[in-house]
């Protein structure tokens, strides 16, 4: 397989980037606080292949059960979200391999700093405990000011490409500048199209930087993987793309089947074989989804968003997304973009039509909403047919 020429980084015992094997990624689905099902998850992840195995940190209860797991699983690269907390970086780095930011989230948490000041924090921190850091920019989550600031630069169907990619060296530009060289970049979205054209984009300013790969809210099998294959085979042809993960809404006990999918696309771009279906993308009802990990609220999201695909199956042939999210990071941001989008908390379902909110539901009755609301969006697309 092609391979840009990117600078090595360490993460533990794996090195990305530098013409090394891609490394396959996944994300642990348990509670952290559960010790015992989440070293046991961690182990089953590392033994199916995953290079790296992230864990979800959120609080001073889920920093105690890292060092646990840490002790439990020495053989696993860990790797932890800071989230809305940067600061927590100083409480976890002593017990994982890498550490993941997002240029959003910084953005929001300590407004009285500069950015510069809390990138500063988190590189330095990371440079004394031996860690590699990667500079994750989402496409439900970017800087409100760089969103801004670009607004309209993108064709339709590209929006927010543009911030993303901008937000993106920017911080490498503050890194570079800290002399923190140990880091990686991903550029992530929902829809397969924006995730190759940003890392393109990316890749041709900023050609040294390691890539890591991924289609956010992939949802669920087949269509998690399709979506999946779609950006990774354009991307990973051309040489970009340094480490992976697949995001599918997975019962927990099937995590594996993520890095199983991932080992999987790359031996098939490796072989020569693509097994893309680009009219995936020509319109239709899309279902989007996060994936099942440790940050979701209430594990009968997982079990709703199957329902959700299943009740909605006769609206297949309507230009129609549906997102359903686990928790309160991806929920609110994530949903803005889909016709309908549900967000889960941990006892109700918040239900929106694009930006408006239109209540919060129990588990057993949403589905009877959301199907009103999915029905009015097919009339109100039948009129504007007819009308045309």
């Amino acid at each position: 397989m092609k391979r840009a020429n990117t600078r090595p980084v360490r993460a533990g015992t794996v090195i990305i980037g530098g013409g090394n094997p891609i490394v396959v990624q996944s994300m642990c689905a348990t509670r952290t606080t559960d010790i015992e099902a989440t070293a046991a998850q961690a182990k089953m992840l590392h033994e199916a292949g995953a290079g790296l195995v992230r864990i979800a940190v959120d609080s001073a209860k889920d920093v105690a059960a890292l060092a646990e797991i840490r002790a439990r699983v020495p053989e696993a690269n860990l790797v932890v979200d800071l989230q809305e907390n940067y600061r927590l970086i100083t409480q976890v780095a002593p017990h994982v391999n890498k550490v993941r930011y997002n240029p959003g989230h910084l953005y929001h948490h300590e407004r009285q700093k500069t950015v510069r000041e809390k990138v500063a924090f988190i590189a330095e921190t990371a440079a004394r405990h031996d860690l590699a850091v990667r500079v994750g920019v989402n496409c439900g989550s970017v800087d409100p000011d760089m969103d801004a600031k670009f607004e309209g630069a993108d064709p339709p169907g590209l929006e927010g490409v543009t911030a993303m990619v901008e937000s993106a060296l920017e911080h490498c530009a503050i890194l570079d500048d800290l002399r923190f060289d140990r880091y990686v970049v991903s550029l992530k979205d929902s829809d397969p199209r924006k995730v190759i054209e940003s890392n393109v984009r990316f890749a041709v300013v900023r050609p040294e930087v390691p890539l890591h790969l991924g289609v956010t809210e992939a949802g669920m099998l087949p269509d998690g993987a399709i979506k999946t294959r779609i950006a990774f085979e354009q991307l990973l042809s051309r040489g970009i793309g340094d480490t992976i993960r697949v995001s599918l809404t997975l019962p927990f006990a099937e995590k594996w089947r993520e890095v199983e999918v991932g080992r999987q696309i790359i031996a098939d771009v490796e072989a020569g074989r693509f097994r893309s279906v680009p009219q995936f993308l020509e319109g239709g009802l899309n279902i989007i989804s996060c994936p099942s990990c440790s940050r979701v609220e209430n594990e009968a999201f997982v079990d709703l968003a199957f329902k959700v695909k299943e009740m909605t199956a006769y609206a297949k042939e309507y230009d129609i997304t549906i997102a359903v999210m686990g928790c309160r990071v991806n929920g609110p941001g994530e949903t803005d973009d889909a016709d309908l989008g549900l967000w889960c908390a941990p006892t109700f379902v918040n239900l929106k039509k694009g930006e408006q909110e239109l209540g919060a539901f129990p588990y057993d009755t949403v589905l009877d909403r959301l199907k009103e609301e999915l029905d009015r969006l097919i009339e109100e697309k039948k009129a504007a047919a007819a009308r045309a």
